[in-house]
Order: C-alpha cells, then sequence, then structure tokens
C-alpha cells in the first residue's frame, strides 16, 4: 500500500561532522490534535526550521521532525556550536561630503561611523558607478548556537499555523491545541526559551495510558535524542510516524491473513491511523453476516467514516464480515476492547440498515419533486431548478454528440440525479452522493445506463480520479459541472486567488480531463450559451444585479485548466499552450482539437529549422501588424523580384495541401507544409525591402506577406513562441 511521507530528512549541509558540533532537540507537547493537522505541521516545521538555520549561519548534518498526536518534534544532529562569521558592508555618504578641503572627515562621515558602530577611521573610500563613497566593513562574529536559538526559536513556534486554533490561557497565543510541556535542549543543556507562558525544560511525557505508571506525573527526562527516542518507546510511544506507519501496515497483513481475506486499501484511512495513535495495536472484530446485504459501499463508508476501522475482502473483491480497527494501546487482553468496537459497529450498521431499508420504500422519482423545498444556493434557486438545468444541459451535450438515444436516456439520468440528496442513507453519509442514487435506480427498474451514469455523476472526485466509465456518465458529470461553472460564474461568485468555495477550479479540470482524455468531440462555448439561456429562462440573472461573471469569463477559466493539465500531464510548453489558445475565434471551441494542435506544435518546435522559420514568421507579422494591414488582392504584376514570386507561388501551391491536411486533423502534416515555407520566406527577406518608395509595390509586399500571416495564424498564433535561447 502506497504511503505519503511527509517529513524526508534533508540531507547535510557539510559532508563530513563539523568538529565541535552538537544536536538540537525540539518538542511542543500538546493535547491531543486533530489527525489531519500533524502531518501538515511536522511538514511546516521541518521546512521554517531549515530557513531560520539558514538565516542564522548556523551549518548542521541532518534534520527532520517526527510526532504523534500529542507532539511536534524537531531534530537537528550535527549542528555548529557557533554561528559562521560575517562580513557586513553598508554604503555611506560620497567622498566630497564625507571629507572637506582638508582631508578632515566631515559631520555627515563622523554620523556614518557612529551609526555603524566603527571608528571613523575605519571607514573605506571604495569606487563605484556613481563616484567614490565610504563603506563600513564590519566583522560579525558568530556567537554561540544556543545563544541564537534561545532568541529564534519562540518567534518560530508562533509562526505554525493550523486550519483551527485555539486560545486556552491568558497569553493569548493560538494553536491548534493547548501546549502541555515543551523540551528545548542543544547540546544536551536545556535552551531557556518560554511559549504560550510554558517554559522549557528537559522533561517530556509518555503515553497517557502506557506510559503513566512508569513516568507517572513527571515524565521522564531527556538528554539527547539518541536517549529520547529511546526512553519514548519505554514509556508506551513510537514517535516515528514512519516507524507506526511500517508497524501498522506489518499488523494489518497479518491479522488480514489470519482472516483469510485481503485488506481494503485505503490509503487516506492508513493515514488516519498513522497520526491518530501513539503506539498502534490492531485488533480483529466481526459483525453479523446478515449485514453483508448492504451495498459494501455502506458497509465500508460506516466503518471508516465513523470508526476509522479498515475492511477486508476475499479474493474476489467481496466483503468479509470482519474489520480491522488500529488501537492506541497494547493490553494482555484485548478481548473487551474488540467487543467493544464490534457493539459500537453493530449500532452503527443497524442504522444504516435501517435507512437503507425505508429508503427503497419510495423511488428516486416520487423524491424530484420534493428537490423544489431545497435551496441549492441562495442565488441560484432551488434543488428542483438546478436539476432542471442539468437536465437541459445533458440533453443538449447528447444532442452535440448526435445520438438521439444517448439524449433521452440523458434527460432521464439528470431528472433523477440528484433525487438522492433526499434520502436517509445520504443524509447520513454525504460521500455517497451519487453512488446510493445508482444503487436505488438499480432497484426501481430504471435502466443499466442510467443506473451507472448516475452513480459516476461526481466522477473524478479529485484532480487525478478515475474518470466515468460510460459514456452517459462522462455527460451527466459535464452537465453538472458546466451548470456550476456557468451559474456561479454568472452570478459573480468566481474563485479569488486561493480561495474556491465551490470547487470551481476542480470541476473546470474534470471538465477539461474528461473532454480529452475520452475525445469527445464538443463545442464547449456552445455549451456554456446554453447553460447560460437556462438560468436566463429560470429568471435567475433577471433577478440579481449585474456581476463579472460572463460566458467569456467562465470560457477563459476553462482555458486556463486546459493549461494546466497540459503542463502538469503532458509537460507542453507555455508558448505553445497560448499560441494555440489566443489563435482563432472563441465562438467555436473544441478542447480535443485544439489539445491535438498543442501536441504536434510542440512535437515539430524540436526540428532545427522551426526556430528559424519563427524568426522569419515573426517579422512578416510585425509589419503587417505594425501597417496594420488587411487582406488585399495580391497582384503578380507589381512583383519585382523573383523572391517575390517564389513566395507567392509556394504559398498559393501549399494553401490547398494545408488545407487538406487541417481538415483530416492530420496536425503534423499540416505543420510540415508550414515548415516547408521557411527558404522561401528567408528568400524574400534577404532579397526585398518591404518598404519600397514605389507605393504600388510597397502594398503589394504587405499583401503577401498578411497572406503568409493569415495562413499561419489559422493553425496558432505564432508571434507567441518564445524562439529558444532567445
Amino acid at each position: 500500500m502506497p504511503s505519503q511521507k511527509p517529513n524526508r530528512k534533508i540531507p547535510a549541509r557539510a559532508k563530513a561532522k563539523t568538529p565541535g558540533s552538537s544536536e538540537l532537540l525540539l518538542e511542543i507537547g500538546t493535547e491531543e490534535l486533530p489527525y489531519q493537522f500533524v502531518a501538515p505541521a511536522l511538514r511546516a516545521l521541518q521546512e521554517m526550521a531549515a530557513t531560520l538555520l539558514k538565516d542564522l549561519r548556523l551549518t548542521y548534518g541532518s534534520i527532520r521532525t517526527v510526532g504523534t498526536p500529542r507532539r511536534l518534534v524537531l531534530l537537528i544532529e550535527q549542528l555548529a556550536r557557533q554561528q559562521a562569521s560575517a562580513v557586513k558592508e553598508a554604503m555611506g555618504p560620497s567622498k566630497v561630503v564625507a571629507f572637506d578641503q582638508a582631508g578632515q572627515p566631515t559631520k555627515a562621515a563622523i554620523g556614518f561611523a557612529a551609526g555603524q558602530g566603527i571608528p571613523v577611521e575605519q571607514l573605506q573610500v571604495r569606487q563605484t558607478p556613481k563616484g567614490e563613497y565610504l563603506f563600513a566593513v564590519k566583522q560579525e562574529k558568530g556567537q554561540a548556537a544556543a545563544t541564537v536559538l534561545t532568541q529564534a526559536l519562540p518567534q518560530l513556534l508562533a509562526k505554525l499555523s493550523f486550519p483551527k486554533a485555539m486560545q486556552w490561557n491568558h497569553t493569548g497565543v493560538r494553536f491548534a491545541r493547548p501546549v502541555r510541556w515543551i523540551v528545548a535542549l542543544c547540546g544536551g543543556k536545556v535552551l531557556p526559551i518560554e511559549f504560550a507562558s510554558i517554559k522549557a525544560g528537559k522533561m517530556s511525557q509518555g503515553h497517557r495510558v502506557l506510559g503513566g505508571k512508569r513516568s507517572g506525573a513527571k515524565g521522564f527526562a531527556v538528554s539527547s535524542i539518541a536517549q529520547y527516542l529511546k526512553e519514548t518507546e519505554r514509556y508506551g510511544v513510537i514517535v516515528d510516524q514512519d516507524r507506526r506507519r511500517a508497524m501498522i501496515l506489518e499488523q494489518l497483513a497479518s491479522l488480514a491473513k489470519s482472516a483469510r481475506g485481503q485488506l481494503h486499501q485505503d490509503d487516506d484511512l492508513l493515514e488516519q491511523a498513522v497520526y491518530m495513535v501513539e503506539y498502534p495495536h490492531t485488533i480483529l472484530g466481526s459483525f453479523k453476516p446478515h449485514y453483508l446485504s448492504l451495498p459494501k459501499e455502506i458497509l465500508m463508508t460506516s466503518m471508516k467514516e465513523h470508526q476509522g476501522y479498515f475492511a477486508l475482502v476475499d479474493q474476489k473483491g467481496q466483503l468479509l464480515p470482519n474489520f480491522l480497527a488500529v488501537t492506541n494501546m497494547k493490553l494482555p487482553n484485548m478481548q473487551l476492547i474488540r467487543e467493544g468496537n464490534e457493539r459500537v459497529l453493530a449500532a452503527r450498521l443497524a442504522d444504516a440498515k435501517f435507512f437503507f431499508d425505508e429508503d427503497r420504500k419510495a423511488p428516486l422519482a416520487d423524491r424530484v419533486v420534493k428537490q423544489q423545498a431545497v435551496t441549492f444556493h441562495q442565488k441560484l434557486g432551488s434543488l428542483q431548478q438546478k436539476t432542471q438545468r442539468v437536465v437541459a444541459m445533458a440533453a443538449h451535450l447528447a444532442e452535440q454528440l448526435g445520438d438521439a438515444e444517448l439524449a433521452r436516456e440523458a434527460r432521464r439520468a439528470a431528472e433523477l440525479s440528484k433525487a438522492d440528496l433526499l434520502t436517509g442513507i445520504v443524509g447520513e453519509f454525504p460521500t455517497l452522493q451519487g453512488i446510493m442514487g445508482g444503487e436505488y435506480a438499480k432497484h426501481d427498474g430504471e435502466s443499466p445506463a442510467v443506473s451507472a451514469a448516475i452513480r459516476e455523476q461526481y466522477l473524478p472526485r479529485a484532480m487525478d480520479g478515475e474518470l466515468p466509465d460510460t459514456l452517459l456518465g462522462k455527460v451527466l458529470s459535464l452537465a453538472d459541472r458546466l451548470d456550476n461553472i456557468a451559474a456561479f460564474f454568472l452570478v459573480g461568485l468566481v474563485p479569488s486567488g486561493s480561495e474556491d468555495p465551490f470547487a470551481l477550479r476542480r470541476h473546470a479540470s474534470a471538465i477539461v480531463r474528461i473532454i480529452i482524455e475520452s475525445g469527445l468531440k464538443l463545442d464547449v462555448s456552445q455549451a456554456l450559451r446554453a447553460a447560460q439561456s437556462a438560468l436566463s429562462a429560470q429568471q435567475i440573472s433577471a433577478a440579481l444585479p449585474p456581476a463579472k461573471g460572463s460566458q467569456q469569463d467562465a470560457l477563459g477559466f476553462l482555458f486556463e485548466r486546459v493549461r494546466f493539465y497540459g503542463r502538469s500531464a503532458h509537460q507542453l510548453r507555455d508558448d505553445v499552450m497560448e499560441a494555440v489558445l489566443n489563435a482563432g475565434d472563441r465562438s467555436q471551441v473544441d478542447f480535443v482539437d485544439l489539445f491535438d494542435r498543442m501536441k504536434a506544435l510542440q512535437q515539430i518546435t524540436t526540428r532545427a529549422e522551426f526556430d528559424p522559420l519563427i524568426v522569419g514568421f515573426k517579422r512578416a507579422h510585425r509589419l503587417t501588424e505594425k501597417e496594420q494591414w488587411d487582406r488585399k488582392p495580391v497582384e503578380p504584376g507589381l512583383f519585382r523580384e523573383a523572391a517575390e514570386s517564389t513566395l507567392s507561388q509556394t504559398l498559393h501551391g501549399s494553401r490547398d495541401q494545408y488545407r487538406a491536411a487541417m481538415a483530416a486533423g492530420n496536425y503534423g502534416q499540416a505543420l510540415d507544409v508550414l515548415v516547408r515555407m521557411k527558404g522561401p520566406i528567408d528568400d524574400f527577406f534577404n532579397a526585398v525591402m518591404v518598404n519600397a518608395e514605389d507605393p504600388a509595390v510597397r502594398e503589394n509586399r504587405l499583401s503577401l506577406l498578411k497572406e503568409v500571416d493569415d495562413l499561419f495564424m489559422s493553425f496558432a498564433d505564432f508571434s507567441l513562441i518564445v524562439v529558444q535561447g532567445s
């Protein structure tokens, strides 16, 4: 099972161990932190500490962070005992101002020296581009590491931030949970720091249960990193998260084998287990087999979301009536703990079965009308209005794909798509939306295609998540997301900076991935216009003041996600993508076609003749752009040089080949035609002066260059291509 390792070991800054090196141990002991906070806090602590040591001019061998729900720990080895010395320079007044005619220092020089803390005799005169100026050069001797760290570490702790923080004492300090103790040792000696009125010492705490009898109320003393790691384990704490992860995986595998099953892999649940315990001990529990009649998603969600249990499956992927729970202690007799977990799960499963049975008493179709009483968004009407818009959009997309049967099924799937939001099981487990809708649609006798589409409508659930498998599922997912983007942009609720409360970036990324990776030939611009028409028909825009959101804003937003997708998934160059996206009319937008053009263009940029071609094209483009030249017929009778005739003949001969290749979607071949024009374009500029004295000849030459410009620009805006090395 793959896992994240958020706290990598930073390599040595100096290969050899520094003579007289020391070590730093900083432990922040807290009340139990939410498991989601621990890993990000450890990453931030490590990164900030590395930056701090650099700023303090302290070299070190390695730095890492470890932690549990009750402690965040910074471990730095081979730390220099003293700062490196530094030379600081400051420029002062000019020599003319600093000395009088007799060569004696003026008040300006004396004041500058005093401000820098050095005698005026030690000032240096240096030549600069502005003339001769005074400089103060000071050798700053490094202080002891313990001295500077005592001053800096409280500031480091104050910079730690969390998604939610609290105040718990008179200091007003905010932290995720109350801080109860701090250990701060440099070279085995306590650093006298204070944070939130807690004074650092050398006493740490063990496990609340396993370490209680051994450590008592006073805890245990810490003297070094090696001793700390050893003692924490003696007192019931596996402080290294990587070791806890390995222990949990080993225990899960062993118990799964004993139950003749296999672990259902869940990386998120594994990370939760790692950061919820200090000493992992996994138990195997069971539940009544008759609950296996429930859909496995209900069982697995009940186990995961309420209890943090792992599910077991057989070789065919079917659930077994067992679960694995990672506990925070190891006792001689775990029977009571196992039975307690089984009782809690039994109650959860009983509730889930009740909701499931009750939900199936009424078909999904009966819940559609009840959506009128549910608000989708205060500015965008009810859930029923949202559903009506999705129905219209799904039908529109299906009709674009030219499939009448698909359009009929798309309407039905969209009509029922949000009905499961009113069911008891989705009310209890919101993450099952769509999944249960598909299950209930199947129970109601809907077609397999409609049931599957409802189930797949929220795919992909993450940026790189699984896409819908069926065409109808893709259409429904696109319809829902396109409506979201058009609707929220219309009322001005658009992403800003890191703020994206309606996950529109995720929706846009999903739209781009579904269309491009599925090869769907859809006009996205037309779809957005259809979405706005549906909103207008519901008089949503009429009831609102003018907003900055518009169809072009929404399309530009989608284009930005195309750029992100091309950059991250296919390593496309930014200038290549910009060139394609900025060419042509946005009234018709086919993402598949645009992406094919981007890939073809990037591939041809590697050819040796491409960059010289772009240099020639940009010259032609700049001339026609500067003159704001429009299309005018080229008159061969006005040609004065052979290079003009050659370029014109090549252009006319290439145009038909280019258009045929473009019509066939063979963009590589179309670009080959353009590349072959390099020679005639170069010859033209070598032999011809465009700004001829004869106005008619000049205009004719500009018209010829405009034809070249138009041909190139019909593929992409080549003026945006960056010539490598320029």
